[in-house]
């Protein structure tokens, strides 16, 4: 029997400096980003429609997602994020690293 390996999400980092770090994350129908943490508050801006499930400590939750609509996080999030859509999921992070959590 094979077991199945979900797709990795794709990042792609446009600016790291000493302020702010910003990715755009693209997610193939059920990629994901792998369990990771945020030492950083955050901001997530969708460039598509879409739906994510997320995977952390309270449980799994799905988020529906608005192209062009942000969102902020506090740092300290530690969490695994999957796209649970049909199509293809791309959004941009950015980190706020002068302000740690």
């Amino acid at each position: 029997m094979c077991s199945e390996q979900l797709a990795s999400a794709v990042p792609a980092c446009d600016i790291d400096n000493e302020l702010v770090r910003v990715t755009r994350w693209t997610f193939a129908p059920g990629a994901e980003t792998g369990h990771h943490r945020h030492d950083y508050d955050y901001v997530i801006c969708p460039v598509t429609d879409g739906r994510m499930r997320i995977d952390d400590a309270n449980g799994s939750r799905v988020a529906e997602l608005t192209a062009g609509v942000s969102y902020f996080r506090s740092g300290g999030a530690d969490h695994n994020v999957t796209n649970v859509g049909d199509g293809e999921l791309v959004f941009v992070e950015t980190e706020l690293l002068h302000r740690p959590a």
